[in-house]
């Protein structure tokens, strides 16, 4: 049965409202302060960027430059760490000119990064479709990849390097056609650490008869590591970028962060961004707020890495003199 009973809610009165002058009120956006300034004929990049709005986005973009600025004019480490779709959209020319320009001064990367950039340097291509090759069972199996890949690291593994080193090396001891694409290559031409980090059965290169599980495990793990070497010598204006990868550098960087700190290095007062087209958890925990937490800062960066990253790197290299 219907409640008969009266409602007793009526439409509220609205005539005691007071209100106040909008010319008395804090605003946290203002014309002066924050507002774009519209682009000019013929002006350079630098009058752009900083014509940028001072607001959210922009100037998390403007921190994290900031910082690498910074860290290089201290002598501070900026750390590159990605993942495979960063190598997919083009973008090795942009960070091997950061890498040339000594900015960055250590890349981190998983495997599917490292598959990607050395299938570039081979035939100036990557990236199959799969879906297009998976049913008929031929999905992964270039022989080139996989058996040049998996040769190299047991070659490395004698000669007592690592995995990237390795790689590296193969790329250019064999003369690949596109080597001049290679971030593995451009780091091992420079002198500074480069590292693969990767979980059996993660790449294609793990499906080929050449694999040897051993060797795979032994070689990232020297690389493990010497990536924690590195995020060892990260504190006081040091920056870790994590360009792309949601789940596995995370928690590599979280890793190599504790031991750093168990053996007494006392690893604070860095600065810490995570590049990617949406915010996963791994990364907002694991690289911008947990290892930042005591007195480092950690910056988001939502938005396409095709557009990011040369945004990035136009701004830094114009900030140092660099370009």
């Amino acid at each position: 049965m219907m409640n008969k009973e009266k409602n007793p809610y009526k439409p509220i009165d609205l005539s005691g409202i007071k209100t106040y002058s909008i010319k008395t009120r804090d605003n946290k956006v203002n014309i002066s302060e924050h507002f774009a300034v519209a682009p000019t004929d013929g002006m350079s990049f630098l009058d752009f960027y900083e014509r940028l709005p001072r607001l959210l986005g922009a100037d998390s973009l403007r921190g994290v430059v900031d910082a690498v600025v910074n860290a290089r004019e201290k002598g501070r480490p900026v750390i590159l760490a990605m993942g495979g779709h960063v190598i997919k959209c083009g973008l090795q020319p942009v960070l091997k000119a950061l890498i040339e320009a000594d900015v960055v001064t250590a890349v981190a990367m998983n495997g599917s990064a490292s598959i990607h950039d050395f299938e570039v340097s081979l035939v100036g291509a990557t990236s199959e479709d799969v879906g297009a090759v998976l049913h008929s069972g031929d999905f992964g199996f270039s022989e080139e990849t996989g058996g040049g890949m998996n040769r190299a690291l047991r070659e490395g593994l004698e000669q007592g390097i690592g995995f990237g080193e390795a790689i590296g090396r193969r790329i250019i001891d064999n003369d690949h056609l596109h080597k001049e694409y290679s971030l593995l290559s451009a780091c091992v031409e420079k002198g500074i650490p480069v590292t693969v980090h990767v979980a059996i059965g993660t790449d294609i290169i793990h499906q080929h008869p050449e694999f040897d599980g051993g060797v795979t495990g032994e070689m990232t793990a020297r690389d493990f590591r010497l990536l924690t070497s590195v995020v060892a010598d990260l504190g006081d204006g040091g920056v870790w970028l994590n360009v792309g990868s949601a789940v596995l550098l995370p928690e590599v960087f979280l890793k190599a962060l504790s031991i750093a700190q168990n053996l007494g290095h006392h690893v604070d007062g860095f600065t810490t961004a995570n590049f990617d087209m949406i915010q996963h958890y791994r990364p907002l925990q694991n690289v911008v707020k947990r290892p930042t937490s005591g007195s480092g800062r950690g910056y988001t960066i939502t938005g396409h890495h095709e557009i990011n990253i040369p945004l990035f790197a136009a701004a830094v290299l114009e900030k140092t003199g660099k370009r």
